[in-house]
């Protein structure tokens, strides 16, 4: 009986309880906001949407590698000794182009941890959470201020200075080669010259005088 009592007892209370805020609530001001014409003010820190300062990137695939879902996709093309790409705005040179860096936001789980490796300070979160749509590619946003064209020639002239120095490479590395190989030749000869010198000089060498067993 004293335990029904008392299970009774708890059970009210907390009926009692939950009523007696709800109408402390009721007859407090509102805190309803009429969204989308009310919005709410985000935090500071609030994770909601990526955003590339394309401007400042260097194309060191930092942040893809950290991320868990393979959300960020980059292709970089190494500039030409003919292009100077300047600066980032925290003095870092860049020496790639940007051909690709598309995020696929429908993938993203808003860890934060690809902006902390960026070494630029060039990919961040934006207080931006109204980007809903109803086919998951429009969720892949592209950074890249390249036009298909501009990609196409980058790759291009990317391509064509690597093969060249890549045949400067081979020619030097023959040109190294044929060096050696001409030196070792050189000793050869030379050590058989310096073999048949010494043979001659053996040759005239003059005798010992033979013991007559007079003495």
């Amino acid at each position: 009986m004293l335990t029904v009592v008392k299970q009774g007892w708890s059970t009210f209370k907390s009926i009692f309880t939950g009523m007696g805020i709800t109408i402390r609530h009721f007859f407090g001001p509102s805190v309803t906001l009429q969204y989308p014409d009310e919005k709410m003010e985000l935090p500071e820190n609030s994770r909601a949407k990526l955003y590339v300062n394309i401007d400042d990137c260097i194309g060191c695939f930092l942040c893809a590698r950290a991320c868990p879902v393979n959300c960020i996709d980059i292709e970089t093309a190494p500039a030409t000794a003919d292009v100077d790409l300047g600066k980032t705005s925290t003095g870092n040179p860049k020496r790639f182009w940007l051909t690709r860096f598309d995020i696929d936001m429908a993938k993203c789980m808003y860890c934060d941890l690809c902006v902390h490796p960026c070494p630029t300070n060039c990919i961040y979160m934006v207080p931006d959470y109204e980007y809903s749509e109803f086919d998951r590619s429009n969720l892949i946003y592209s950074f890249s201020n390249l036009v298909p064209e501009q990609v196409a020639d980058v790759k291009e002239k990317a391509e064509a200075e690597a093969e060249e120095k890549k045949r400067q490479r081979e020619e030097m590395q023959k040109a190294k080669a044929e060096a050696a190989r001409k030196k070792k030749e050189m000793e050869a000869k030379k050590e058989e010259e310096r073999s048949e010198k010494d043979g001659k000089e053996k040759g005239r060498a003059p005798s010992k005088p033979e013991n007559d067993g007079g003495e």
